[in-house]
């Protein structure tokens, strides 16, 4: 067997006795029921769900492969965790044997080519890209990237139509995966300089491994429509956010802030790459900019490192290329144009990493050449290394196990996070522990007051436990802010009813019913509260409408008939 087959065959077995744990994990209550657990069209295999799948942005983005995947799984396992998790570590695995084979064709480097794919396969970082389901998008689009760089380095190899054409459909099929992949003409640039050559030597152009000459004009040309491919997508990136609301107004984080952040946030990646500590699935963007040293050593930091790769370019084109990897994939989720509100996300690292690790790789080849048992010492520490990441990787998959797990180690190592606190604060509802719940609903407000949707879920809360007026304040202060949403205006009917604020109750009841002319419990409630008032036909006739919506539902049809029967007695009597 060539070391290249050991290699690979390493790979795949460390890397999945690795994340095996995963399967084990649970969906987590975090975009898991948006993209699987709530949504009935994935549901369901029929044409209009695939249409939909074309057609949707309700998550923000428009990724119809990721959504089929999704679709696919839910065909073959249902609801069970387990079948969503081993596709993407599956998805995950192949992404390691596609790296490693990438660098390994166009280096002819086995054991530098392997060292970088085993840090790609094993470094906790990647954990979130793995782990949630609702990241399939990271691993799916990271394949169809990979691919792409595959089936252009064939292309290199002998040019052609024949050739070009697949490269530029497993790009397209990827932009489908997620759009985060728009920087990939920038990426084919960079194999053009290293490790292909076709731009390092002589002036008007460069000469290939294979000592062909390119043209700097052709070879820019032969990108021309993978950018014109990036530029749409970026625009249907775009619209899609904007769609969902997704984006960040400057007025709420100005382009200041932005920049700063987006400087603390590579270098906050640098770190979190050399020491992976403290990760978490959300980390909150601060409500202003970020200190000023911060800032002044971020740009320190990045700007030393720019300079020796500069300075070295010649003698080092890998680390020009790694380096410059890591800076342009990672624009697009840097943070100028803001989506979300988390300052930065491990999530984003799953390609940008891959810079780094041919930089480390092969500067720790470089310096393994230099002394007698440099070789030994390197391949000691790159073992260790390997062991520690596979420990912290293990360690990581532990905390997606369930959304109680995952949000309280959220909360341990991230400070003022108002998203971990109402996801928490979900999670513990659902193993009903009601108490428990508003204590963390009311940490989100104390950090970020003015949440609608946090309001009403602390007053259903506080419902729950039997807290009736403090609920009714809260009600009264999310309809401030969100006063179209027909589910708060009947949330606070009902609990108007409960303390005897009857005729509110009734406003609240058709106001609802206005913003839902399908709401059948908002019919429903309506219906008992007419009838507790003995206005008998308009009880009868908002059943009626209820029972209409939901036919098969017995208590509704209970309720009718018993009004129905009170009223004819009534009738009777008189």
């Amino acid at each position: 067997m060539s070391y290249r087959n050991i290699a690979l065959l390493a790979l795949v077995v460390v890397t999945l006795a690795v994340y095996w744990r995963t399967g084990n994990n649970g969906f987590v209550n975090y975009d898991d029921p948006v993209y699987v657990v709530q949504n009935a069209h994935i549901q369901e295999l029929t044409v209009h769900n695939i249409a939909w799948a074309f057609t949707t942005t309700e998550t923000g983005n428009w990724h119809p492969l990721t959504l089929l995947s999704l679709m696919a799984d839910y065909q073959i396992y249902g609801l069970n965790p387990r079948g969503y998790h081993f596709t993407s570590i599956f998805l995950h695995v192949a992404n390691t044997v596609c790296l490693f084979l990438l660098l390994a064709g166009l280096t002819g480097a086995t054991w530098r080519s392997a060292f970088v794919a085993a840090l790609f396969a094993l470094h906790p970082l990647h954990v979130e890209s793995v782990a949630w389901v609702a990241e399939r998008k990271d691993v799916l689009s990271t394949l169809f990237f990979l691919l792409t760089l595959l089936a252009y380095a064939r292309y290199v190899e002998r040019p052609g139509s024949a050739r070009y054409v697949p490269v530029f459909c497993l790009y397209a099929l990827g932009l489908m995966a997620k759009p985060m992949l728009v920087t990939l003409p920038f990426v084919l640039l960079l194999l053009d300089y290293w490790p292909l050559g076709r731009l390092r030597t002589g002036q008007g152009g460069g000469e290939a491994r294979d000592g062909a000459h390119w043209h700097v004009r052709d070879i820019l040309l032969e990108k021309v429509p993978f950018f014109l491919l990036s530029a749409l997508f970026c625009g249907i990136a775009y619209v899609a956010q904007k769609s969902a609301e997704a984006l960040l107004p400057l007025n709420d984080f100005s382009l200041l802030q932005r920049v700063a952040n987006a400087l603390t946030a590579y270098e906050g990646y640098l770190w979190k790459m050399l020491w992976p500590r403290h990760l978490a699935v959300l980390y909150p963007l601060p409500e202003n900019a970020p200190p000023l040293w911060h800032v002044v050593l971020a740009i320190f930091v990045l700007g030393v490192l720019s300079a020796v790769v500069v300075r070295h370019h010649r003698r080092h084109p890998y680390a020009t290329m790694g380096w410059l990897w890591f800076l342009g994939t990672l624009v697009p989720v840097i943070g100028i144009v803001q989506v979300g509100f988390q300052a930065m996300a491990d999530r984003y690292t799953y390609i940008p990493s891959i810079g780094l690790f041919v930089m480390i790789a092969w500067s720790a080849a470089e310096f393994a050449n230099r002394f007698r048992s440099g070789r030994i010492f390197v391949s000691a520490a790159a073992g260790l290394i390997l062991i520690l990441l596979s420990a912290a990787t293990w360690r990581q998959l532990g905390y997606w196990h369930d959304s109680l797990t995952l949000f309280a180690h959220t909360l341990d190592v991230t400070h003022n996070n108002y998203i971990a606190h109402a996801n928490m604060g979900d999670a513990l509802d659902e193993k009903g522990r009601f108490e428990d719940a508003v204590f963390h609903y009311q940490e989100a407000l104390r950090i970020k007051p003015r949440n609608a949707f946090v309001d009403e879920k602390l007053a259903n809360e506080l419902c729950k436990v039997g807290r009736l007026a403090e609920a009714l304040a809260y009600y009264r202060k999310a309809l401030e802010l969100n006063p179209e949403r027909a589910e708060l205006h009947e949330n606070l009917g009902v609990t108007l009813v409960q303390l005897g604020s009857i005729a509110e109750a009734e406003k609240h009841f058709r106001e609802a019913i206005r913003l839902n002319p399908n709401f059948v419990d908002a019919y429903y409630n309506l219906g008992m509260t007419l009838a507790r008032e003995g206005r008998l036909t308009e009880a009868v006739s908002s059943y009626s409408e209820a029972l209409r919506l939901n036919p098969a539902d017995a208590e509704i049809r209970s309720a009718l008939e018993q009004a129905q029967a009170i009223g004819a007695a009534r009738h009777a009597t008189h």
